[in-house]
């Protein structure tokens, strides 16, 4: 196996770690609710802290990642995230899991980005929006794997002793990264189809941050990205679970089958968007209109219409959100055509933040919103859900509406379109 691939397959399994830490609250959410006698905002905090940390690292992320590279940086962080997972297994209260989660988020932050990082060396441009959608695809059989299997890990083992026995996998994947990866070619070696660029590095730690916070298309695209992860994983990561089991009334199990199908039809989609955007529509940007406007079109039908369908109509549902929702990936290798390579760290990193900002506040909303209203023998109306879930997502049609003044970045027959 060359040498890249080998690199791209020991980073996708971090990235399987840290998408199952990322999302698997919607599964376990109703025993840790009972074990630590939580509200929906306490619930919703424990949730949404891991992203507000994992945003809110991502600024810093990006410029250690320009400076140093991203081996040494994810495999560090790496080492902070067994730490948190394991503090959270084993937390006697609300105040230390919720140290955990800080933990586990700041210790997942750079996974992505490191990866993506060290691909711009070891691919070219033309591949980079692929190989983004290919590790994005892997990296969300952690989504599969925190659903359907982590609620029968949890219904035989308990929540806390199944995310013991992952801990010990997070040891198995950052020890990978520490032995295989590199941040580019070695010296002597022809590179098989990185990017180099001679341009050198900004003069300072803030200089390639002004370029890319100073670019008015980059603000509308992190809107976009921020409104369009954030709905996903309104449902993917927290209150899709809780969602399904109060207003359908589903079971555990049931719930995480649902959500099983979301996270499958991500995948899928993860493995064809690279390929739509580049050679079958052309356009970075008319990808994403079409994939968020269709997203959005089938979040909208969780205001009350999806009531009305049976549990395979359900799934059908849930799985054509998350074939839809992988057209957002796209703003990744946008972004990467908007900046030179020198500052690519830090471009997509600090797009990150917006991306995961969403989630954070998206979801800490949502709880409070359903904080307003009664528990009825421990679940929330549907009226309750419909009122939550409208505000993320009229936000998400005023980013699309935005997008529209965006420029195309991908370049076709040698001009920009």
């Amino acid at each position: 196996m060359a040498i890249r691939w080998k690199i791209f397959s020991v980073l996708s399994f971090l990235y399987v770690m840290a998408l199952f830490f990322r999302v698997s609250m919607a599964v376990v959410a109703r025993d840790i609710t009972a074990d630590f006698n939580l509200s929906a905002t306490q619930l919703g905090t424990l949730s949404s802290i891991f992203f507000v940390v994992y945003a809110v690292a991502q600024i810093p992320l990006g410029i250690f990642l320009d400076r140093f590279g991203g081996k040494i940086v994810v495999c560090g962080l790496g080492v902070m995230t067994t730490t948190g997972i394991i503090l959270f297994a084993l937390a006697p209260s609300y105040n230390v899991a919720l140290a955990g989660r800080i933990l586990l988020g700041i210790g997942t932050s750079c996974v992505l980005m490191g990866s993506l990082k060290i691909f711009t060396n070891w691919f070219t441009q033309q591949e980079f929006a692929i190989i983004a959608g290919f590790i994005m695809a892997i990296g969300n059989l952690g989504n599969l794997f925190a659903t359907a299997p982590l609620a029968v890990a949890v219904s035989f083992f308990g929540w806390r002793s199944a995310l013991l026995f992952v801990a010990l996998a997070q040891v198995v994947a950052t020890a990978l990264v520490y032995t295989v990866a590199a941040d580019t070619p070695l010296k002597g070696k022809t590179a098989e189809a990185g990017e180099h660029s001679t341009t050198p590095a900004p003069t300072s730690l803030v200089g390639g941050l002004r370029s890319v916070l100073g670019d008015p298309s980059f603000w509308l695209l992190g809107t976009l990205g921020f409104c369009y992860y954030g709905n996903f994983m309104l449902v993917q990561s927290l209150w899709g679970g809780p969602y399904l089991m109060d207003v359908f009334h589903a079971s555990r199990s049931v719930a995480g089958n649902v959500l099983f199908c979301s996270a499958g039809g991500f995948i899928v989609g993860c493995l064809c968007i690279g390929k739509i955007s580049t050679h079958l529509l052309k356009s970075r940007k008319n990808t994403l209109l079409l994939g968020q406007s269709m997203t959005l079109a089938l979040l909208m039908l969780l205001l009350g219409p999806a009531e009305k369908l049976s549990s395979v109509g359900l799934m059908i549902l849930f799985c054509g959100i998350g074939f839809c929702a992988s057209s957002g990936i796209t703003i990744y290798p946008m972004v990467r055509e908007m900046f030179p390579h020198a500052i690519a760290g830090t471009a997509l990193s600090t797009l990150n933040f917006f991306v995961v900002a969403g989630v954070a506040v998206i979801q800490q909303a949502v709880g409070i919103i359903l904080d307003q209203y009664p528990l009825v023998l421990g679940s929330y109306s549907a009226a309750a859900y419909h009122r939550a879930f409208l505000f993320p997502l009229c936000g998400h049609a005023f980013a699309i509406l935005l997008f529209i003044f965006v420029k195309d970045t991908l370049i076709v027959g040698g001009r920009r379109l």
